[in-house]
C-alpha cells in the first residue's frame, strides 16, 4: 500500500493544478474582457469555484476513488449515456486544457529565443515541442512528472508571491492606477462573462478529489484541502490583476495579450523582471501539460474501465495507457488548429457543465453524503446560469470558439450513445 499523504500535500495537489498554466494563458484575455473590473471577474470565477468545491468536499468523503469526477458522476447518475457524456467531456477537457497550457508555453517561449523570426510559427513550433517532449516523459518515467510537479510548484509560487508583492509596492507610484477606478470597469454581463471565459484557471481543484483515497485523517483535511487551497488562489489571482492593471496600460496588455504577466514585470524590475516572470511561466506550463498528460490519460482509462468508452482504452502502450498516446495527438492538433480565446472558451464550456452535473450529484445525494442541499443547489444554479451566460455572451464576439465548444459537448454525448448501442452496453 502506498505512503499517505498529509494535509500540505494536498493543498499543494489543488494550487498545483490550478496555478499551472491558467493564469499565465489567461491574465491578458480577461484583461481585454473586463478592463479595470478584472479583478471582480477573478472574484466571480472563484465563488463558483468555491461553491462547487463544497459539493467535491462532501462527495470525495463519502466516495474516495482515484477516479475522483468520474467516480462522483457515475454514483449520481448511474453508468449511462448521460454520465458517459459527461465523463467523456472530462476527458476532452482536460485535453483542452492541455492546448491552453501549451499554447502559453509557446506564446511565452519567443520572448528568450526565437526560431524563424515569424511569431506566430514559433509559437506553433515551441507549443508542439512542448507537448511531444512531456509525452516522452511520461512514456519514460512517472516518478519523473511526479518530481518536476514538487519542484515546480514551489518555484511558480514562489516567483508568483514576489511578483505580487513588488508589484503592491511599486504600484504607489504607478502612473496607470487609475485603471483600477469603478469607471474603467466593463458592464455587469461583461464582468461576468469576463470571469466566465477565464474560469478555467480554477478548475485543477478537482485534482485534490483523485488523492482523497490516499490521505491521512481525511474527514479533518478534505474541508482543509480544498477551501484553503481554493480560497489562497482567488486571493492571489485576485492581487495578480490588480498589480497587473494598475502597473500596465490597457494598450500595453492588448499588445502582450498572450505574455501579459512577463510585461508587467517590466516596470517594477525591468528586463531581468520580464525574463523571470517568462522563465516562471515556462516552468508552470511545462509541469502543467506533464500533470495534466498523465492524469487525462488516467481519466481514459478509468472511463473505459467502468466500460463508458471501448475498453481497448485501459490497455497499453509502451507500459502506459493508451490513452496517453492519443490526448498527446488531440492535443497537438487543437493547439494548431484553435487561437487562444476558442481554447479557454471551450474548456470553460466543458468544466462550467461539468461542475453543474458534480453540483447536481451533490444536490441528489445530500442526505447520502450530508450535505446541505442548499449550497449544492446554489452550486449547480451558478454554474449552470454562467455557462448559458457565457455561451450567449460569447457566440456574439467569438461564434467560432461558441461553435467548437457546443461541438465538442455534442460529440462527448453522440460518442457516448453510438458506444453503449452498438456495443451492447445500455444500462
Amino acid at each position: 500500500m502506498s505512503d499517505k499523504i498529509g494535509l500540505k500535500e494536498a493543498i499543494s495537489i489543488g494550487i498545483g493544478g490550478m496555478v499551472g498554466g491558467g493564469i499565465f494563458a489567461v491574465l491578458g484575455l480577461a484583461v481585454s474582457l473586463a478592463k479595470g473590473g478584472t479583478p471582480v471577474a477573478f472574484l466571480i470565477a472563484g465563488i463558483i469555484a468555491l461553491f462547487t468545491s463544497y459539493s467535491y468536499v462532501k462527495l470525495s468523503l463519502a466516495y474516495p476513488d482515484r477516479g475522483g469526477t468520474v467516480k462522483f458522476i457515475n454514483e449520481g447518475f448511474g453508468k449511462g449515456v448521460f454520465s458517459g457524456g459527461i465523463n467523456n467531456l472530462l476527458w476532452v477537457s482536460y485535453i483542452i486544457m492541455l492546448a491552453l497550457y501549451a499554447s502559453a508555453f509557446g506564446s511565452y517561449a519567443p520572448n528568450l529565443f526565437k526560431i524563424t523570426g515569424e511569431t506566430s510559427l514559433d509559437t506553433h513550433l515551441y507549443s508542439s515541442a512542448i507537448v511531444i517532449f512531456a509525452t516522452v516523459i511520461n512514456y519514460y518515467s512517472i516518478k519523473i512528472v511526479g518530481k518536476i510537479e514538487d519542484y515546480a510548484v514551489i518555484i511558480k509560487l514562489f516567483i508568483l508571491i514576489a511578483f505580487v508583492v513588488i508589484g503592491l509596492y511599486g504600484l504607489k507610484d504607478s502612473s496607470h492606477l487609475d485603471q483600477l477606478a469603478f469607471s474603467n470597469w466593463e458592464k455587469p454581463l461583461q464582468l461576468f462573462t469576463g470571469g466566465m471565459v477565464i474560469f478555467v484557471a480554477y478548475e485543477g481543484f478537482e485534482l485534490i478529489a483523485n488523492s482523497v483515497s490516499d490521505l491521512k485523517n481525511p474527514e479533518k483535511n478534505v474541508p482543509k484541502a480544498y477551501f484553503y487551497a481554493v480560497s489562497f488562489v482567488i486571493f492571489l489571482y485576485i492581487i495578480i490583476a490588480i498589480v497587473t492593471v494598475g502597473s500596465l496600460a490597457f494598450s500595453k496588455i492588448a499588445d502582450a495579450e498572450d505574455y501579459v504577466l512577463a510585461e508587467a514585470a517590466k516596470p517594477m524590475l525591468g528586463q531581468a523582471g520580464f525574463t523571470i516572470i517568462t522563465v516562471a511561466a515556462l516552468i508552470s506550463t511545462f509541469s502543467a501539460i506533464n500533470a495534466t498528460l498523465y492524469g487525462g490519460s488516467r481519466v481514459s482509462y478509468e472511463i473505459a474501465a467502468d466500460d463508458e468508452l471501448p475498453h481497448e482504452l485501459t490497455s497499453s502502450f509502451w507500459n502506459q495507457p493508451i490513452g496517453l498516446l492519443i490526448t498527446a495527438v488531440l492535443t497537438l492538433v487543437i493547439v494548431n488548429l484553435l487561437e487562444l480565446e476558442s481554447i479557454s472558451t471551450a474548456g470553460s464550456v466543458g468544466f462550467l457543465l461539468i461542475f453543474a452535473a458534480v453540483n447536481l450529484v451533490g444536490y441528489k445525494k445530500a442526505s447520502e453524503i450530508n450535505a446541505r442541499k442548499i449550497i449544492t443547489l446554489i452550486g449547480f444554479l451558478l454554474c449552470c446560469i454562467a455557462s448559458v451566460t457565457l455561451i450567449i455572451q460569447q457566440y456574439g464576439a467569438n461564434p467560432l470558439g461558441i461553435s467548437i465548444s457546443l461541438g465538442i459537448v455534442l460529440v462527448c454525448f453522440l460518442m457516448e450513445f453510438i458506444y453503449k448501442k452498438y456495443a451492447g452496453k445500455s444500462s
